[in-house]
Protein backbone atom coordinates (compact mmCIF):
# COMPACT_ATOMS: atom_id res chain seq x y z
CA UNK A 1 0.00 0.00 0.00
CA UNK A 2 1.48 3.29 -0.68
CA UNK A 3 -0.62 6.44 0.17
CA UNK A 4 0.09 9.78 -0.80
CA UNK A 5 0.06 13.45 0.79
CA UNK A 6 0.96 16.87 -1.23
CA UNK A 7 2.47 19.85 -0.18
CA UNK A 8 0.74 23.26 -2.16
CA UNK A 9 2.83 25.82 -3.57
CA UNK A 10 3.58 28.30 -1.00
CA UNK A 11 2.62 25.99 1.79
CA UNK A 12 4.82 25.51 4.91
CA UNK A 13 5.00 23.28 7.70
CA UNK A 14 7.17 23.94 11.11
CA UNK A 15 10.47 24.73 9.30
CA UNK A 16 11.49 24.42 5.89
CA UNK A 17 10.91 21.00 3.94
CA UNK A 18 14.73 20.54 4.28
CA UNK A 19 14.85 20.64 7.61
CA UNK A 20 12.33 18.30 7.91
CA UNK A 21 14.44 15.86 5.65
CA UNK A 22 17.15 16.92 7.25
CA UNK A 23 14.93 15.69 11.14
CA UNK A 24 14.20 12.49 9.43
CA UNK A 25 17.30 11.52 7.98
CA UNK A 26 16.89 11.22 5.04
CA UNK A 27 18.93 13.10 3.31
CA UNK A 28 21.83 12.15 5.23
CA UNK A 29 20.94 8.81 3.56
CA UNK A 30 22.45 8.94 0.20
CA UNK A 31 21.91 5.40 -0.83
CA UNK A 32 17.98 6.01 -0.70
CA UNK A 33 17.97 9.06 -3.15
CA UNK A 34 17.62 8.53 -6.31
CA UNK A 35 17.01 11.82 -9.29
CA UNK A 36 15.24 11.48 -12.85
CA UNK A 37 14.94 14.31 -15.71
CA UNK A 38 13.00 14.42 -18.44
CA UNK A 39 11.22 16.80 -20.59
CA UNK A 40 7.79 17.01 -21.63
CA UNK A 41 4.64 19.41 -22.21
CA UNK A 42 6.57 22.52 -22.55
CA UNK A 43 8.90 21.43 -19.32
CA UNK A 44 11.99 20.43 -17.79
CA UNK A 45 11.09 18.59 -15.12
CA UNK A 46 13.93 17.12 -12.30
CA UNK A 47 12.20 14.55 -9.96
CA UNK A 48 14.38 13.61 -6.70
CA UNK A 49 12.79 10.64 -4.72
CA UNK A 50 13.72 10.14 -0.92
CA UNK A 51 13.34 7.33 1.55
CA UNK A 52 14.01 5.66 4.32
CA UNK A 53 12.96 2.74 6.36
CA UNK A 54 13.87 4.61 9.43
CA UNK A 55 10.03 4.77 10.82
CA UNK A 56 11.13 4.94 14.63
CA UNK A 57 11.05 8.62 14.39
CA UNK A 58 7.55 9.90 14.17
CA UNK A 59 4.70 8.47 16.13
CA UNK A 60 3.06 7.01 12.52
CA UNK A 61 5.96 3.61 13.49
CA UNK A 62 4.62 3.07 17.04
CA UNK A 63 0.82 3.47 15.60
CA UNK A 64 0.89 1.70 12.65
CA UNK A 65 2.55 -1.73 12.70
CA UNK A 66 2.70 -2.32 9.10
CA UNK A 67 4.73 0.96 7.95
CA UNK A 68 7.69 -0.01 6.39
CA UNK A 69 8.40 3.39 4.40
CA UNK A 70 8.32 6.66 4.28
CA UNK A 71 9.46 8.93 1.72
CA UNK A 72 9.18 12.10 -0.15
CA UNK A 73 9.58 13.35 -3.73
CA UNK A 74 10.67 16.60 -4.86
CA UNK A 75 9.98 17.93 -7.95
CA UNK A 76 11.68 20.88 -9.88
CA UNK A 77 9.61 22.96 -13.28
CA UNK A 78 11.09 24.92 -15.51
CA UNK A 79 8.90 26.39 -17.58
CA UNK A 80 9.07 29.77 -20.02
CA UNK A 81 6.86 30.87 -17.02
CA UNK A 82 9.75 30.52 -14.58
CA UNK A 83 10.53 27.87 -12.03
CA UNK A 84 8.47 25.81 -9.48
CA UNK A 85 8.72 23.51 -6.96
CA UNK A 86 6.10 20.39 -5.07
CA UNK A 87 7.18 18.42 -2.36
CA UNK A 88 4.77 14.88 -2.16
CA UNK A 89 5.42 12.65 0.85
CA UNK A 90 4.60 8.72 1.12
CA UNK A 91 4.27 6.15 3.73
CA UNK A 92 4.18 2.68 2.57
CA UNK A 93 3.79 -0.84 4.12
CA UNK A 94 6.92 -1.96 2.09
CA UNK A 95 10.44 -1.19 2.04
CA UNK A 96 10.95 0.46 -1.30
CA UNK A 97 13.71 2.53 -2.69
CA UNK A 98 14.21 5.84 -4.21
CA UNK A 99 14.03 4.27 -7.78
CA UNK A 100 11.12 2.33 -6.45
CA UNK A 101 8.98 4.69 -5.12
CA UNK A 102 9.80 7.06 -8.13
CA UNK A 103 8.32 4.39 -10.10
CA UNK A 104 5.16 4.01 -7.72
CA UNK A 105 4.31 7.84 -7.41
CA UNK A 106 4.38 7.80 -11.13
CA UNK A 107 1.78 5.07 -11.44
CA UNK A 108 -0.15 7.22 -8.76
CA UNK A 109 -0.47 10.26 -10.73
CA UNK A 110 -1.38 8.05 -14.16
CA UNK A 111 -4.34 6.90 -12.03
CA UNK A 112 -5.54 10.01 -10.82
CA UNK A 113 -5.01 11.22 -14.68
CA UNK A 114 -7.59 7.99 -16.00
CA UNK A 115 -9.91 9.30 -13.10
CA UNK A 116 -9.84 12.99 -14.01
CA UNK A 117 -10.73 12.20 -18.04
CA UNK A 118 -13.63 9.48 -16.93
CA UNK A 119 -15.01 12.48 -14.37
CA UNK A 120 -14.62 15.61 -16.98
CA UNK A 121 -15.44 13.13 -20.53
CA UNK A 122 -18.48 11.53 -18.48
CA UNK A 123 -19.27 12.71 -15.12
CA UNK A 124 -18.11 9.53 -13.81
CA UNK A 125 -18.07 10.75 -10.21
CA UNK A 126 -21.73 12.18 -10.52
CA UNK A 127 -23.06 8.71 -11.76
CA UNK A 128 -26.01 7.40 -9.46
CA UNK A 129 -26.20 4.33 -10.90
CA UNK A 130 -26.53 1.73 -8.07
CA UNK A 131 -26.14 -1.64 -9.22
CA UNK A 132 -22.68 -2.97 -8.93
CA UNK A 133 -22.26 -4.78 -12.24
CA UNK A 134 -23.84 -1.75 -14.13
CA UNK A 135 -21.41 0.68 -12.39
CA UNK A 136 -18.08 -1.60 -13.59
CA UNK A 137 -19.91 -1.74 -17.34
CA UNK A 138 -20.29 1.51 -17.80
CA UNK A 139 -16.60 2.37 -16.69
CA UNK A 140 -15.30 -0.38 -18.91
CA UNK A 141 -16.92 0.81 -21.47
CA UNK A 142 -16.20 4.75 -20.86
CA UNK A 143 -12.58 3.82 -20.34
CA UNK A 144 -12.93 1.55 -24.11
CA UNK A 145 -13.85 4.97 -25.34
CA UNK A 146 -11.03 6.90 -24.10
CA UNK A 147 -8.31 4.73 -25.35
CA UNK A 148 -10.09 4.72 -28.79
CA UNK A 149 -9.56 8.37 -28.74
CA UNK A 150 -6.60 8.69 -27.63
CA UNK A 151 -5.28 5.64 -30.50
CA UNK A 152 -6.80 7.54 -33.42
CA UNK A 153 -5.87 10.85 -31.94
CA UNK A 154 -2.04 9.66 -31.94
CA UNK A 155 -2.09 7.77 -35.14
CA UNK A 156 -3.66 10.72 -36.85
CA UNK A 157 -1.68 12.95 -35.08
CA UNK A 158 -4.12 15.12 -34.28
CA UNK A 159 -4.17 18.32 -32.37
CA UNK A 160 -7.43 18.68 -31.23
CA UNK A 161 -8.40 17.71 -27.88
CA UNK A 162 -10.29 14.18 -26.59
CA UNK A 163 -13.37 16.43 -25.62
CA UNK A 164 -13.41 18.15 -29.91
CA UNK A 165 -12.54 14.32 -31.37
CA UNK A 166 -15.78 12.75 -29.12
CA UNK A 167 -17.92 15.64 -30.02
CA UNK A 168 -17.41 15.17 -33.03
CA UNK A 169 -18.03 11.49 -33.26
CA UNK A 170 -21.42 11.95 -31.30
CA UNK A 171 -22.53 14.90 -34.14
CA UNK A 172 -21.11 12.92 -37.07
CA UNK A 173 -21.71 9.63 -37.91
CA UNK A 174 -18.91 9.49 -41.02
CA UNK A 175 -16.83 11.12 -38.24
CA UNK A 176 -17.29 8.09 -35.94
CA UNK A 177 -16.49 5.60 -38.33
CA UNK A 178 -13.43 6.83 -39.37
CA UNK A 179 -12.26 6.67 -36.13
CA UNK A 180 -13.43 3.20 -35.82
CA UNK A 181 -11.26 2.44 -38.85
CA UNK A 182 -14.58 1.25 -41.00
CA UNK A 183 -14.35 4.43 -43.28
Amino acid sequence: MLLVASEPAGHRHAGTPEQMHDDVGVRDCPRFSRKNRGNGHGRKEVRTAFTTDDVSWGPGGREWPGLKCVGAVHTEFETKGGKSEEWHYYISSRNLTAEELLHHARLEWSVETMHWLLDVHFGEDGCRIQTKTAQQNLNMVRKLALNIMRIYKQDSKSKEPLTALMFKSLMNPNHLQRILGKN
